[in-house]
């Protein structure tokens, strides 16, 4: 009978301390700032998958955003503890008065831009003025993106063109296949699933953006200070994911299906669906690499693109006035965020073998 109950008391305490553990772990909300989750979402599944939010105390909900305008605007409201905006609408709100910074860089390099269909007349920037431009929203950074490319040609972005809401993927594809834009304003991952989706698109050249930074995890000041821990977990789970998935693609691409299985295309056979994801992926990895950036640390934010990128954007008028960078990012936490084993990370991924 004493065995009978020390038994149970044992089963006791390891399912309370099970209870604590659960109780502990706190469920933190990100936002995701396009419309649809997508492959570009890897590091955070992967992350999810390999337990690495789990091992630091937190479960990640990964939240649909309209764009990066409204990614900043929930966090000001403290509607998202975090998200994952590019930084043109951080500064337009920080010159307003809500303190908030990018404390790491996810995409290095810039993801936006603007293509046409491949056999579209127009082949420079300066061929849009008059033309009708998609974009996935009017919140996507992709409208500013476009305004002030076109503001530098000398052209007026609110009377010389016009700004065409087409949404996402396949339904950006038909809009434009259909002829109702002549070109479009997205990002990296989008422009692969509108080619993937059957509409070959050509890209303007604009090489003096190329070096801009583009979207990176943003908080309120106090929420650093505060949940200090918290944003380098966050932080570092998905550099380890950003990792993962640079060096085996299709592994990440895989375990976002079964992480997030509505990301799994419909219609398609697994090989067709693997292929044109492994495009979508490959074009944002690209941005991910820190070397054409001239950073060595993940997430590292590189005042010297920030600040040519903000004067950059008050000479063609998205911006008022200039700001100084420090008020956009913090490196504080990189160094911290970057402690860990990035071969074991490598060795992992290229080990790794699903089911």
């Amino acid at each position: 009978m004493k065995r009978i109950i020390a038994s149970i008391g044992l089963l006791a305490a390891i399912f309370g301390g099970l209870d604590a553990v659960r109780a502990e772990t706190k469920t933190i909300r990100v936002g995701f700032c396009a419309k649809t989750i997508s492959s570009a979402a890897s590091p955070f599944a992967v992350a999810a998958k390999m337990g690495w939010f789990e091992k630091a105390g937190i479960k990640v909900d990964l939240i649909p955003v309209a764009g990066s305008t409204d990614c900043v605007k929930f966090v000001a409201t403290k509607d998202l503890l975090f998200a994952l905006p590019s930084i043109e609408p951080l500064a337009i709100i920080r010159g307003q008065g809500v303190k908030a910074k990018n404390y790491y860089t996810a995409y290095q390099g810039n993801i936006y831009g603007i293509a046409v269909p491949e056999s579209s007349s127009i082949k420079s920037v300066e061929d849009l003025k008059g033309k009708k431009i998609g974009v996935t929203s009017m919140a996507s950074g992709g409208v500013m993106v476009a305004r002030a490319l076109v503001a530098q040609q000398g052209f007026n972005p609110d009377h010389d063109v016009s700004l065409i809401v087409v949404g996402e993927a396949a339904q950006a594809a038909a809009l434009t296949a259909a002829k109702q834009v002549d070109a479009l304003s997205l990002y990296d991952v989008q422009f692969a699933l509108v080619q993937n989706a059957g509409v070959k698109l050509r890209f303007i050249d604009y090489p003096a953006i190329t070096r801009f930074p583009s979207n990176g995890f943003i908080a309120l000041e106090e929420t650093l200070r505060d949940r200090r821990a918290d944003a380098i977990a966050v932080a570092q789970a998905y550099a380890k994911g950003q990792i993962f998935a640079i060096t085996n693609p299709e592994a990440a691409i895989r375990i976002m299906y079964e992480v997030y299985p509505f990301t799994k295309p419909t219609g398609k056979d697994e090989a067709t669906a693997i292929a044109d994801d492994l495009k979508a992926i490959n074009a944002r990895i690209k941005n991910w690499l820190l070397a054409p950036a001239g950073v060595t640390k993940w997430g590292e934010n590189s005042e010297v693109n920030y600040a040519n990128y903000v004067d950059w954007l008050v000479k063609n008028g998205v911006l008022k006035e200039k700001m100084p960078v420090s008020d956009l990012i913090t490196n504080e936490l990189i160094d911290e965020i970057n402690k860990f084993d990035q071969d074991e990370i490598k060795k992992l991924a290229k080990d790794y073998k699903p089911g």
